[in-house]
């Protein structure tokens, strides 16, 4: 399997592509450490693995905070594991136009959606040269096109991206930098949109359908592979061709 031997620190994995994630690198060997803000749902996951004949353990982790960062470094290597591939994809998202956002809002957005990038790195970059390891950002279709309603979230995922090319022409060629950039992926944050609106937004895409939370764990799995060794610094689209399709057609 592909991950064998290796441990991978996914954020955000309570739920939706997070969890995904987790449950996709244990299913090819790694070990994981499921992380979430809530910790209770990073427990879930981390059952489930287990569950399933893998290898996880669940901590609960505010991104936003480096001391966190920094105590689950130490946790971990006080268990004897360096980290391989981590995965940056928690996220925040409040909707509101900017002049309506609070300043509350928008720092927090910023602080966990792209500060919590530099925060792994922080924490593990030495981790991942040792290794010769991975780290995968997760961005969003809000990073390279504009939807009203969604400032700090945008702002943040444009960051990611150019963090993403900044950190793996900084950490090459010991360290494989690359981002994912999903697109209309059916995850909890879908559960209040309307049954209407779900299929208005699966018809602006090429694929016709809202993509999966497994689909997009898929690709973040190929990046953080042997078989991407050749790829750093990239972004791989994942939104069923939802951003290539030209308004009315």
């Amino acid at each position: 399997m592909r991950f064998d031997g290796s441990t991978v620190v996914v954020t955000g994995g309570g739920s939706g592509i997070g969890a995904a994630t987790a449950v996709r690198f244990a299913a090819e060997g790694a070990f994981v450490v499921v992380t979430n803000r809530t910790a209770a749902k990073a427990e879930r996951v981390a059952e489930e693995i287990r569950g399933s004949g893998g290898q996880a353990v669940a901590h609960g982790l505010d991104v936003a905070v480096t001391a966190q960062w920094s105590a689950l470094r130490d946790e971990l290597h006080a268990a004897g594991r360096r980290v391989d591939v981590i995965v940056n994809n928690a996220y925040a998202l409040e909707t509101l136009p900017a002049h309506e956002l609070s300043e509350a809002s928008w720092a927090r957005q910023i602080d966990v959606d792209l500060s919590a990038v530099y925060h792994s790195v922080r924490a593990f970059m030495p981790d991942l040269i040792e290794a010769r390891g991975t780290l995968i950002n997760v961005g969003s279709v809000h990073g390279v096109v504009a939807w009203k309603r969604h400032p700090a979230y945008a702002a943040a995922k444009g960051g990611v991206l150019a963090l993403t090319r900044q950190l793996a022409v900084e950490y090459g060629p010991a360290v494989r930098v690359n981002a994912v950039i999903p697109g209309p992926i059916l995850t909890p944050t879908w559960d209040d949109v309307t049954a209407e609106a779900m299929a208005a937004v699966a018809d602006g895409t090429a694929l016709g359908r809202l993509g999966t939370a497994a689909e997009c764990a898929g690709a973040i799995a190929f990046l953080a592979s042997a078989d991407a060794a050749y790829i750093t610094g990239a972004q791989l689209v994942v939104d069923g061709g939802q951003t290539i399709r030209a308004e009315g057609r």
